[in-house]
Protein backbone atom coordinates (compact mmCIF):
# COMPACT_ATOMS: atom_id res chain seq x y z
CA UNK A 1 0.00 0.00 0.00
CA UNK A 2 1.38 3.38 -0.83
CA UNK A 3 1.14 6.39 1.45
CA UNK A 4 -0.78 8.19 -0.68
CA UNK A 5 -3.06 5.80 -3.51
CA UNK A 6 -3.91 6.59 -6.61
CA UNK A 7 -1.55 10.26 -6.51
CA UNK A 8 1.33 10.94 -8.51
CA UNK A 9 4.21 11.80 -5.93
CA UNK A 10 7.62 12.67 -8.58
CA UNK A 11 10.70 13.86 -7.38
CA UNK A 12 12.87 15.98 -10.25
CA UNK A 13 15.96 17.37 -10.19
CA UNK A 14 16.94 15.30 -7.49
CA UNK A 15 14.14 16.83 -5.13
CA UNK A 16 11.54 14.49 -3.90
CA UNK A 17 8.08 16.14 -2.14
CA UNK A 18 7.97 16.17 1.64
CA UNK A 19 4.65 15.30 2.78
CA UNK A 20 3.71 15.39 6.33
CA UNK A 21 2.27 11.98 6.90
CA UNK A 22 -1.32 13.34 8.15
CA UNK A 23 -1.77 15.25 5.03
CA UNK A 24 -4.41 13.87 3.15
CA UNK A 25 -3.79 13.74 -1.10
CA UNK A 26 -6.69 12.54 -2.99
CA UNK A 27 -5.88 10.25 -5.98
CA UNK A 28 -5.17 11.74 -9.46
CA UNK A 29 -3.42 14.81 -8.28
CA UNK A 30 0.08 15.34 -8.92
CA UNK A 31 2.97 16.32 -6.71
CA UNK A 32 6.24 17.57 -8.32
CA UNK A 33 9.44 18.13 -7.12
CA UNK A 34 10.38 21.09 -4.11
CA UNK A 35 6.82 20.75 -2.41
CA UNK A 36 6.54 20.37 1.30
CA UNK A 37 3.20 19.99 2.76
CA UNK A 38 2.38 20.44 6.88
CA UNK A 39 0.41 18.46 8.16
CA UNK A 40 -2.94 17.85 8.27
CA UNK A 41 -3.17 19.37 5.27
CA UNK A 42 -5.32 18.37 2.09
CA UNK A 43 -4.75 18.41 -1.69
CA UNK A 44 -7.87 17.50 -3.21
CA UNK A 45 -8.87 15.79 -6.33
CA UNK A 46 -6.53 16.70 -9.77
CA UNK A 47 -4.77 19.10 -8.47
CA UNK A 48 -1.29 19.71 -9.57
CA UNK A 49 1.35 21.15 -7.47
CA UNK A 50 4.74 21.26 -9.76
CA UNK A 51 7.68 22.55 -7.68
CA UNK A 52 10.21 21.83 -10.90
CA UNK A 53 11.89 24.95 -11.17
CA UNK A 54 11.67 26.64 -7.54
CA UNK A 55 9.92 25.71 -4.41
CA UNK A 56 6.69 25.29 -2.95
CA UNK A 57 5.50 25.27 0.80
CA UNK A 58 2.46 24.36 1.89
CA UNK A 59 2.06 25.01 5.94
CA UNK A 60 -0.54 22.99 7.81
CA UNK A 61 -4.28 22.18 7.64
CA UNK A 62 -4.53 24.11 5.05
CA UNK A 63 -6.55 22.44 1.72
CA UNK A 64 -6.17 23.02 -2.16
CA UNK A 65 -9.81 22.43 -3.61
CA UNK A 66 -10.78 20.06 -6.37
CA UNK A 67 -9.01 20.87 -9.95
CA UNK A 68 -5.91 24.18 -8.39
CA UNK A 69 -2.94 24.34 -9.68
CA UNK A 70 0.30 25.69 -8.16
CA UNK A 71 3.28 26.45 -9.48
CA UNK A 72 6.32 29.17 -9.28
CA UNK A 73 9.14 30.76 -11.01
CA UNK A 74 12.73 30.18 -10.89
CA UNK A 75 15.28 32.96 -9.50
CA UNK A 76 16.94 34.79 -12.60
CA UNK A 77 19.35 37.60 -13.14
CA UNK A 78 17.11 39.85 -13.42
CA UNK A 79 15.46 38.73 -10.09
CA UNK A 80 17.84 36.79 -8.04
CA UNK A 81 14.64 35.60 -5.85
CA UNK A 82 12.36 34.21 -8.12
CA UNK A 83 9.46 33.58 -6.98
CA UNK A 84 8.65 30.52 -4.54
CA UNK A 85 5.08 29.65 -3.30
CA UNK A 86 4.84 30.30 0.00
CA UNK A 87 1.47 29.22 1.46
CA UNK A 88 1.03 29.84 5.26
CA UNK A 89 -1.16 27.37 7.88
CA UNK A 90 -5.10 27.19 8.02
CA UNK A 91 -5.34 28.73 4.15
CA UNK A 92 -8.19 27.66 2.47
CA UNK A 93 -7.71 27.46 -1.51
CA UNK A 94 -11.14 27.28 -4.17
CA UNK A 95 -12.00 24.49 -7.03
CA UNK A 96 -9.74 25.51 -9.51
CA UNK A 97 -7.93 28.20 -8.56
CA UNK A 98 -4.43 28.75 -10.10
CA UNK A 99 -1.77 30.01 -7.72
CA UNK A 100 1.52 31.13 -8.93
CA UNK A 101 4.52 32.14 -7.20
CA UNK A 102 2.91 34.40 -4.45
CA UNK A 103 2.72 34.40 -0.63
CA UNK A 104 -0.71 33.56 1.16
CA UNK A 105 -0.43 34.46 4.41
CA UNK A 106 -1.90 32.01 7.43
CA UNK A 107 -5.67 32.34 7.22
CA UNK A 108 -5.48 33.63 3.99
CA UNK A 109 -8.65 32.28 1.66
CA UNK A 110 -8.45 32.05 -2.38
CA UNK A 111 -11.81 32.25 -3.61
CA UNK A 112 -13.17 29.47 -6.53
CA UNK A 113 -11.38 30.28 -9.60
CA UNK A 114 -9.11 33.05 -8.65
CA UNK A 115 -5.96 33.22 -9.88
CA UNK A 116 -3.00 34.71 -8.01
CA UNK A 117 -0.12 36.26 -10.36
CA UNK A 118 3.90 35.95 -8.93
CA UNK A 119 5.04 38.71 -6.03
CA UNK A 120 1.52 38.68 -4.82
CA UNK A 121 0.35 39.11 -1.65
CA UNK A 122 -2.67 37.92 0.05
CA UNK A 123 -2.56 38.75 3.89
CA UNK A 124 -4.43 36.97 6.88
CA UNK A 125 -7.47 37.08 7.09
CA UNK A 126 -7.99 38.35 3.74
CA UNK A 127 -9.96 37.15 1.10
CA UNK A 128 -10.07 36.75 -2.42
CA UNK A 129 -13.32 36.78 -4.02
CA UNK A 130 -14.14 33.86 -6.34
CA UNK A 131 -13.25 34.65 -10.21
CA UNK A 132 -10.84 37.06 -9.24
CA UNK A 133 -7.09 37.89 -10.71
CA UNK A 134 -4.88 39.41 -8.49
CA UNK A 135 -2.26 40.79 -10.19
CA UNK A 136 2.20 41.10 -10.20
CA UNK A 137 3.19 42.36 -7.19
CA UNK A 138 -0.61 43.53 -5.37
CA UNK A 139 -1.04 43.20 -1.70
CA UNK A 140 -3.78 42.42 -0.04
CA UNK A 141 -3.66 43.83 3.61
CA UNK A 142 -4.92 41.68 6.41
CA UNK A 143 -9.08 41.14 7.15
CA UNK A 144 -9.57 42.84 3.62
CA UNK A 145 -12.00 41.81 0.49
CA UNK A 146 -10.82 41.99 -2.83
CA UNK A 147 -12.54 41.36 -6.13
CA UNK A 148 -12.94 41.79 -9.71
CA UNK A 149 -10.52 41.23 -12.79
CA UNK A 150 -7.80 42.70 -11.72
CA UNK A 151 -8.77 42.41 -8.40
CA UNK A 152 -9.39 45.59 -6.25
CA UNK A 153 -10.07 45.83 -2.33
CA UNK A 154 -13.97 46.24 -1.42
CA UNK A 155 -13.96 46.14 2.28
CA UNK A 156 -12.40 45.00 5.10
CA UNK A 157 -14.10 41.76 6.84
CA UNK A 158 -16.02 41.24 9.80
CA UNK A 159 -15.57 39.00 12.42
CA UNK A 160 -18.09 36.88 11.12
CA UNK A 161 -17.02 36.65 7.73
CA UNK A 162 -13.48 35.57 9.65
CA UNK A 163 -15.51 32.78 11.76
CA UNK A 164 -16.59 31.35 7.92
CA UNK A 165 -13.71 30.85 7.46
CA UNK A 166 -11.53 29.18 10.15
CA UNK A 167 -15.40 26.66 10.09
CA UNK A 168 -14.31 26.05 6.51
CA UNK A 169 -10.70 25.26 7.20
CA UNK A 170 -12.17 23.31 10.28
CA UNK A 171 -14.31 20.98 7.65
CA UNK A 172 -11.89 20.46 5.37
CA UNK A 173 -9.17 19.43 7.82
CA UNK A 174 -12.39 17.14 9.19
CA UNK A 175 -13.81 16.42 5.84
CA UNK A 176 -9.51 15.26 4.56
CA UNK A 177 -9.78 12.33 7.93
CA UNK A 178 -12.81 10.81 5.87
CA UNK A 179 -11.40 10.47 2.48
CA UNK A 180 -8.21 9.37 3.55
CA UNK A 181 -10.11 6.55 4.97
CA UNK A 182 -12.36 6.46 1.83
CA UNK A 183 -9.80 6.23 -0.59
CA UNK A 184 -7.02 3.57 1.50
CA UNK A 185 -10.44 1.06 1.48
CA UNK A 186 -10.87 1.78 -2.35
CA UNK A 187 -7.86 1.69 -3.37
CA UNK A 188 -5.07 0.61 -0.97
Amino acid sequence: MTAHPGANIIPIHGKAPKIHETAFIAPGSTIIGDVEIGAGSSIWYNCVVRADVFKIRIGERTNVQDGSVLHCDPPRPDDPDGCPLIIGDDVLIGHMAMVHGCTIHDRGFVGLGAIVMNKAVIGSDAMLAAGAMLTERKVMGERELWAGRPAKKLKDLSDAAIMGMKIGTAHYAENAKHHTTAVRDALG
